[in-house]
């Protein structure tokens, strides 16, 4: 094995001070992490009655539902709490585009087009 002369003189740890920072987050950035923190809401009664949009829009900017609230809340719609098993043909990329929206608000897809479905039947059944 070859070793440089410079081996024995030259540091391996050069900046280590300068690189102790590193795995430490700036001021800013710790801002930030506390700013996209959202708090999971277990319960409704969490949730104030808000005087404007903008206080409601403030409010589900640091909070979010609880996934097991939203599934619950749309199981329990108070019909009937028996379900029956259906299949349903559906385009690929339309599901695919579906369980990206339902991830996005912290829904089960199946869960979320139940009540899309639910919202059209009630909409339909109030234009009569």
């Amino acid at each position: 094995m070859i070793v440089s002369r410079w081996a024995s003189v030259w540091p391996l740890n050069l900046n280590l001070n300068r690189n102790r920072n590193l795995n430490r987050p700036s001021p800013e950035r710790l801002q930030l992490r506390l700013r996209l923190t959202v708090r999971a809401i277990a319960k409704w009664e969490e949730v104030p009655i808000f005087d404007s949009e903008e206080a409601e829009a403030s409010f589900w900017a640091e909070n979010k539902p609880d996934l097991r609230l939203m599934e619950a809340a749309v199981a329990g719609n108070g019909e009937a709490s028996e379900s029956v098993t259906i299949s349903l043909r559906i385009d690929p990329r339309m599901l695919a585009r579906i369980k990206r929206l339902a991830r996005s608000r912290y829904l089960n897809y199946q869960s979320m087009i139940k009540q899309w479905l639910s919202e059209r039947m009630e909409e339909e059944l109030r234009e009569r």
